[in-house]
C-alpha cells in the first residue's frame, strides 16, 4: 500500500494567514474582475456540513445596488469606500435543494460504489427530514425550553431559527475562504457585521427564510488606513487541552 503525501505549504499558509487584516479604509483603485471571479470559485470550495452549502454569495456588481448596500451597512467607511461588496445570504431551502442535486449526482454516477451510494441516500434522507419537517417552527418553543435546561442543544437544526442558525454558521466556512483568498491576492477585506438585514434582504430580493450572516468589503487599502498592531489573547487562553 502506498502512501500519498501533500506537500507542505505551510509557510505560504502562515504568510497569508497572518497577513490578512480587517481593513476600514479603501483606496479608490479597482480590482481586477478576474481576481474577484477566482476568489469567489476557491469560497464555493470551502467545507459544509454535508456539503449541502446552504449559502450563496452575492456579489453588488450594480452602482446603484452597491451605493444602497452601503448604506445599508450603516454607512460604515469600510463599505462606502470597498471596491467590491460580497452579501452572503443562506437558508436551509438552500441546502434542502443541494441535497436533491447531490442525491441525483450519486445515483447517475459511474465511479461511485454500491456502498458510497447508500451513504449518501443515508445521509440525504436524514437532512431532508431534518431540513424539512425538523425546520418546522413548530419545533421552535420546544427547543428553547430545551435550551434553558441545555445550552449546547441551541445549535441543533431543529425549529426555523435554528435551521437558519445552522445555514449562516456553514456560511461563514465561504466567507473566512473570501477573506485568505483575497489576502493571497493581495486584496484587502472587511467582514461587516453590523447592517439592517431586512434592508439588504429586500434591495436583493432574497426569498423567505433567508438570512444574512455577514457582507464582506474588498479592496486595496487606503494609505491612511487605520492599521495597529495585531492583538490576540495569549494562545494558552484560548487552547484549552484534555
Amino acid at each position: 500500500m502506498t502512501t500519498t503525501f501533500i506537500p507542505s505549504n505551510w509557510e505560504a499558509f502562515q504568510s497569508i494567514n497572518r497577513q490578512r487584516r480587517a481593513i476600514r479604509k479603501f483606496s479608490a483603485l479597482s480590482i481586477p474582475e478576474r481576481d474577484i471571479q477566482e476568489l469567489l470559485v476557491e469560497a464555493a470550495l470551502a467545507p459544509s456540513s454535508g456539503n449541502l452549502q446552504p449559502y450563496q454569495l452575492h456579489w453588488i456588481r450594480s452602482p446603484q445596488l452597491k451605493a444602497e448596500v452601503a448604506a445599508a451597512c450603516n454607512h460604515q467607511q469600510a463599505a462606502a469606500t470597498a471596491a467590491e461588496i460580497i452579501v452572503i445570504s443562506a437558508s436551509a431551502a438552500i441546502a434542502k435543494h443541494t441535497a436533491s442535486r447531490q442525491l441525483a449526482y450519486a445515483e447517475l454516477s459511474d465511479v461511485l460504489s454500491a456502498k458510497s451510494k447508500a451513504y449518501y441516500r443515508k445521509q440525504m434522507k436524514m437532512f431532508n427530514t431534518v431540513l424539512g419537517i425538523g425546520a418546522s417552527a413548530f419545533w421552535t418553543p420546544f427547543m428553547y425550553a430545551a435550551t434553558l435546561l441545555r445550552p449546547c442543544l441551541s445549535l441543533l437544526p431543529i425549529g426555523n431559527i435554528g435551521s437558519q442558525n445552522w445555514a449562516a454558521r456553514n456560511a461563514i466556512f465561504s466567507a473566512h475562504t473570501i477573506m485568505l483568498a483575497a489576502a493571497a491576492k493581495g486584496v484587502d477585506s472587511c467582514p461587516m457585521e453590523g447592517f439592517s438585514a431586512v434592508k439588504i434582504a429586500q434591495l436583493l430580493q432574497l426569498p423567505r427564510g433567508s438570512v444574512i450572516p455577514i457582507v464582506i468589503a474588498l479592496g486595496y487599502r487606503a494609505e491612511d488606513a487605520r492599521i495597529e498592531m495585531q492583538w490576540r489573547r495569549q494562545f494558552n487562553e484560548t487552547l484549552i487541552t484534555h
